[in-house]
Parts: structure tokens; C-alpha cells; sequence
């Protein structure tokens, strides 16, 4: 994670309360304004955090699985009125379906972008320091398991250099040879991830972990500007929520492509969820500003 970013530097309960509400406004909102909203945010702040390793993850991942939702839906999906062809097979082709397969890839494209910025954003220390408490063995497990990829990957990489050096890697020799090979390189990754989950379980176990009365040492305190992010979350979150529950946001695609009359009420929604949905690029790119007009003055 990269020191810039100074909304992973709030409180760990913000962080937690934005990522629950963007994640569940991508889920749930499937109007097309609210779904580029949400994506383009979404891209927006893994750029911010990730920089080209993002883009790559974009262009390499999220775009082929979009294309490849959005032409699924209509082939197995012929719900809707209005048809624009016939398929091979006898289905009709409709412009419903089209779209929904459109707005169904965008909505996973931003849901699974913004689940990439929570993993950058919340560390394993961040969760157990929120529900360690709540729920301690919970917490703990979900916190392991978050973290046990990417630690697990570059454990492989080191094992598989290690194996290299030595001809015996899953791709020198014959197919037997790289089976066997490839073989004893699983079996070497799953005794160190045995043993590593036993050291960890003694090491946590010797700490008093989940014990009544345990205190822990904590480095996040919930100052004024936490205070003032929160409410503004909640604002935001209220605003939205009052906007679906009104109809302000209704989209509908089957039987056919129906959408709220536009108004000044369905802007102002849509401007809010934008202001939220940017939140942490605009803490960003304002602290930014502060941090070069403070050098400047140096």
C-alpha cells in the first residue's frame, strides 16, 4: 500500500463502513448511471492505490470477464419484447437481454475492483482490531485466510527458484518428470502451510488470544476527522438508501427497458453516490494539493 493514500490512514471502522456501502450500493443499484458511477470510482481509486499494476488487472482480467458476461447472458437469456434477431438455435436475440448482460458484467466488473481496494486498504491487523473482540476466533480465521494467498504464492515462488536451481521444476524433463516434479513442489507447499498454521495457532495460543480480560495494543485512535468522514458517510448512506426506498434510482430491464422520469431528485442522487463512491480519491487528491503547496513554501 502506498504512503499517499490517506483514506487508508483514517480509522478502521471508516474504512470498514465505506467498503460495506459501496460494495452493497454496486450489488443492489443496477440503474446504468449508477453502475458507470460505480465502476469508473472503483478503477478511479485501485489506480490511485495500485497504480499500472491496476491497469493491468484491468485490462488483463476485469474487461475479458465483462465481455464475456455480456455476451452469456443473451445467449442462455431470451427474456424481453423487444427481439432483434433469431440465434442459430431458434432463440430470439433481444435488446433486454443485451442490456441486462451489459449491466450484470459492469456490476461484477466494480464489485470485484472495489474488493480489490478493500484488500489493499483493510490489512489483516485493521479486521482483528474491529471484530477481535466480537467474534476472536472469527476474526482471526478470516483475517488468516485473507492474507494466506498472497503469502502463499510467494512461498510457492521461492520454493519453485529453489527447485529450479537444482533442474527439478515443473517444466524440465519429460511429462513424468515435470508430474513428479510438480508433485513434490505441492507436497513441500502443503507441509509448509501445515506447519505455518500450527506455529501460528501455538503462537496466538501462548498470547492469551481470546481470553476474557486480554488487552491489545492498538495504534488507531478515532479523531475529529474520523468524526466528520463518518458523518458524512452516514449522510451519504441515508440520502441513498431514502433515494432507492422512493424509487428515485428504479431501473428495470425485463419485460421491457423501463427507468424513473429524470428529475432534479434522481440527480441529486446519483451526484451524492458519485460524491461517495469518490470519497477516498478526493481525500487523496486534497491532501495532495496541501502536501505540495507545503513543499512549495519550504
Amino acid at each position: 500500500m502506498k504512503n499517499r493514500d490517506t483514506f487508508s490512514g483514517l480509522h478502521p471502522v471508516i474504512n470498514f463502513i465505506y467498503f460495506g456501502l459501496v460494495m452493497l450500493f454496486s450489488m443492489c443499484f443496477m440503474h446504468p448511471v449508477s453502475l458507470c458511477i460505480s465502476l469508473l470510482s472503483a478503477c478511479a481509486y485501485s489506480i490511485f492505490l495500485n497504480g499500472r499494476k491496476s491497469l493491468r488487472f484491468v485490462f488483463r482480467f476485469i474487461l475479458p470477464m465483462m465481455l464475456l458476461a455480456a455476451v452469456l447472458n443473451p445467449a442462455f437469456n431470451h427474456q424481453g419484447v423487444t427481439i432483434l434477431t433469431y440465434l442459430p438455435s431458434g432463440n430470439p436475440l433481444t435488446k433486454e437481454s443485451i442490456l441486462y448482460g451489459i449491466a450484470a458484467a459492469a456490476m461484477l466488473a466494480s464489485v470485484i475492483v472495489w474488493f480489490s481496494c478493500y484488500n489493499t486498504v483493510m490489512s489483516s491487523d485493521k479486521f482483528v482490531f474491529l471484530f477481535g473482540k466480537i467474534i476472536p476466533a472469527l476474526s482471526l480465521v478470516l483475517s488468516m485466510t485473507l492474507r494466506f494467498i498472497p503469502k502463499f504464492k510467494a512461498q510457492l515462488d521461492v520454493v519453485r527458484s529453489a527447485q529450479a536451481c537444482v533442474g527439478r521444476d515443473a517444466v524440465n524433463g519429460s511429462l513424468p518428470r515435470r508430474i513428479k516434479n510438480g508433485v513434490t513442489i505441492l507436497s513441500i507447499m502443503l507441509t509448509w502451510a501445515l506447519e505455518n498454521a500450527i506455529e501460528t495457532a501455538d503462537s496466538m495460543k501462548s498470547r492469551g488470544y481470546g481470553l476474557p480480560g486480554r488487552t491489545a495494543f492498538s495504534i488507531y485512535r478515532f479523531d475529529d476527522r474520523d468524526r466528520a468522514c463518518l458523518i458524512w458517510l452516514l449522510f451519504c448512506g441515508f440520502f441513498i438508501i431514502s433515494g432507492w426506498a422512493s424509487g428515485g434510482l428504479y431501473f428495470r430491464y425485463y419485460p421491457s427497458v423501463k427507468a424513473v422520469a429524470h428529475g432534479p431528485l434522481t440527480a441529486a442522487f446519483q451526484l451524492v453516490y458519485a460524491a461517495l463512491c469518490l470519497t477516498p480519491v478526493i481525500i487523496d487528491v486534497k491532501e495532495d494539493i496541501v502536501w505540495k503547496n507545503l513543499q512549495s513554501e519550504i
